[in-house]
């Protein structure tokens, strides 16, 4: 995230599954809709029920786009962190047109009314040898040359 970009969270539920492209760079994108709504309580039914709904048209790249078309799927409640980027565009006709899109930077399962399963997958990049990872507590592994943090 840039300096100057205002973070957003929002908690909501898709309204579709999430829909995969590539540029033609080979990016993945996924793009898909999260639809926060409020729940309000109504004093003369005495009940609480659904306010009016906002949808967020939100982009996602590259593997995080991969991940989230890969588990995620219509009516899955959902908390995602990112930015609003405002997409200006000219149609056919010269109009100007301009819409505000949340990219996400982090996205997940919410765990509020429901449990998931998390399948870990770590990029073969990332995965240090047994012996380089400091924090590796496995005695077979060798030792950190002191018990001091490596930072």
């Amino acid at each position: 995230m840039s300096f100057g970009e205002t973070p957003i969270t929002v908690i909501g539920n898709l309204t579709a599954d999430p829909e995969i492209k590539f540029t033609t760079g080979g990016a993945a994108l996924a793009k898909f809709t999260i639809a926060a709504t409020p729940r309000v309580f109504d004093r003369e039914a005495n009940q609480w029920k659904d306010g009016n709904a906002t949808f967020f048209r939100c982009a996602a790249w590259r593997q995080l786009a991969e991940n989230a078309a890969e588990s995620l799927t219509k009516g899955a409640r959902v908390v995602a962190h990112g930015r609003i980027r405002q997409h200006d565009w000219k149609t056919d006709a010269g109009e100007n047109r301009s819409m505000l899109v949340l990219e996400v930077d982090e996205i997940g399962a919410s765990v509020r009314f429901t449990t998931v399963t998390i399948n870990a997958k770590r990029p073969a990049q990332s995965t240090p040898a047994a012996g380089d990872d400091a924090w590796n507590t496995d005695a077979s592994a060798g030792k950190p040359e002191s018990d001091e943090p490596p930072f």
